[in-house]
C-alpha cells in the first residue's frame, strides 16, 4: 500500500534517537518527553510546503497522526506542525 498525503500534509517515518544520562543509562525515543526528529517520505501538493522527500524534520512528540502500513509506522503530520528542517 502506498499513502500520498493531501494538501498540507507531510508523511515522516520516525527515526530511532536514543539518549544517553549522565550515569549512562539509555532513554528510549518513547520516553523522552521533547521533539522527535524524522524523515520525510511524502509530501502533499500544496504550495506552502518547505519540505522535500529525504529531509530530517524536527516535530513535536504528540504532533500528527500514526498509521502503520505493511508494518512500518508513519506519521501524518500537518505543514504547521513541523518546526525546523534539521541539516
Amino acid at each position: 500500500m502506498k499513502i500520498i498525503p493531501l494538501n498540507d500534509r507531510v508523511l515522516v517515518k520516525s527515526t530511532v534517537t536514543e539518549e544517553k544520562t549522565a550515569s549512562g543509562l539509555f532513554i528510549p525515543q518513547t520516553s523522552q518527553e521533547k521533539t522527535q526528529i524524522a524523515v520525510v517520505e511524502a509530501v502533499g501538493d500544496d504550495e506552502s510546503i518547505k519540505v522535500k522527500v529525504g529531509d530530517k524534520v524536527l516535530h513535536d512528540k504528540y504532533a500528527g497522526t500514526t498509521v502503520k502500513v505493511d508494518g512500518d509506522d508513519y506519521l501524518i503530520l500537518s505543514m504547521g506542525d513541523i518546526l525546523a528542517i534539521v541539516e
